[in-house]
């Protein structure tokens, strides 16, 4: 498996694109309440622009996952990579709230090309029963970002202002745009002239019941989880009045526990199978939502960010290899209606988390979601034992 890994799979382009397109949602966390401040205006008003990334990103997975298909993976990345370029850089320019969104908007739409056409790629590569192991190793590019997003976001915020954190971004897509379009030519890339969006592909996915109940719990992932972690960043500044910078570095815990997943996935699939690592991927996440909400001290934060990134991908890892399996033929198409389900449910849990947050505070908010993760949890592990699919 290493050997046809390194030939066929660039993972050092994909993980790079995968930091991208993580670190473009991510690092808005920690600027929520500067922007909120530099357009005076509140937290909750400046959460529409986690869903305007999202949102996007989601929508268009419903054309970017066919057009991977027929025109081919790694050239539908190229293509988002540079999109997303001037996407997240006229984000640095905004002017005002309402421009800042629709840019975002933009900047969402061009990542959606980004990850799933990514894992899309892997899985044409890899046997399923290797699947994990290696999707765990690209992942290493979304736990630089997870890791990373949150200090970068809050030092850059705090020092150098929002605008800053844009540039940069939009500057390091630019270098890895060249390097892609250095070596697409010489790397193999699976696609098929006669495939494209075919409404057949989808009436199979809805038809299917696992298929139907794994797009259903995607969506449910995405409004519990992705959804709401947003906010523990403004929570953390109302709460303890922590510095921007200090917050980032806390942030960070959530990529350290993606980490420990990655370093553990292969032990981790064989001693738990696929229905206990999403059982102890949901119990981990609620307990440590509800020990957070519980703590009157800040540094409780670093473990409970450690703990839901390590939970998250317990539960999330499982979900989005079974996705890769959805549609042999159209693998591209398949996931991308895994990621549109996934970021629906986010760009909707943001909103409802906002509405939650106005209504029961923080605390109240985040200890009902903490209830309704660890029932995923518990459905998903019901899901996997059956052995569906």
């Amino acid at each position: 498996m290493a050997e046809m890994t390194e030939v066929a799979l660039p993972l050092g382009l994909l993980a790079a694109a995968a930091f991208l397109s993580s670190a473009g949602a991510r690092v808005i966390d920690p600027l929520l309440h500067i922007i909120a401040t530099d357009f005076a205006t509140t937290v909750p008003a400046v959460s529409v622009l986690v869903a305007a990334f999202t949102l996007p990103y989601g929508l268009c997975q419903l054309f970017l996952g066919p057009l991977g298909d027929r025109a081919g993976k790694l050239r539908v990345m190229l293509g988002a990579l540079l999109a997303y370029v001037l996407a997240t850089g006229a984000c640095a320019l905004a002017g005002s709230l309402p421009v800042l969104t629709v840019l975002r908007v933009a900047a969402g739409a061009a990542s959606g090309g980004l990850i799933p056409v990514a894992m899309a790629y892997v899985a044409d590569a890899v046997p399923y029963q290797d699947r994990q192991v290696v999707l765990g190793r690209f992942l290493n590019g979304i736990v630089l970002a997870q890791t990373l997003a949150g200090p970068v976001g809050g030092v850059f915020g705090q020092y150098f202002g929002w605008r800053g954190v844009f540039l940069l971004l939009a500057a390091g897509a630019l270098v890895v745009s060249a390097a892609l379009a250095q070596r697409i030519r010489r790397l193999p890339d699976r696609h098929d002239r006669k495939g494209g969006f075919n409404l057949a592909n989808y009436v199979a996915l809805a038809r299917h019941r696992f298929a139907r109940r794994l797009l259903l719990c995607s969506a449910l992932d995405g409004m519990l989880l992705t959804g709401c972690f947003p906010f523990l960043a403004p929570y953390m500044r109302d709460r303890f009045e922590l510095s921007y910078a200090v917050i980032g570095l806390v942030l960070a815990a959530f990529g350290l526990g993606m980490l420990v997943y990655t370093r553990l996935v292969q032990w981790l699939v064989v001693q738990l199978g696929e229905a206990g690592l999403v059982l102890a991927g949901g119990a981990a996440m609620s307990a440590a939502i509800v020990a957070g909400m519980a703590s009157p001290l800040w540094e409780a934060f670093v473990p409970v960010e450690l703990l839901l990134g390590l939970g998250y991908y317990l539960l999330h890892g499982v979900m989005q290899a079974r996705a890769t399996e959805m549609l042999p033929h159209a693998r591209a198409t398949a996931v991308g209606s895994f990621a549109f389900m996934l970021f629906m449910g986010q760009s909707i849990g943001a909103l409802c988390m906002g509405v939650l947050i106005a209504r029961l505070g923080y605390q109240g908010a985040f200890l009902v979601d903490a209830a309704a993760i660890l029932l995923l949890g518990i459905g998903l592990g019901r899901l996997m034992r059956r052995g569906e699919g």
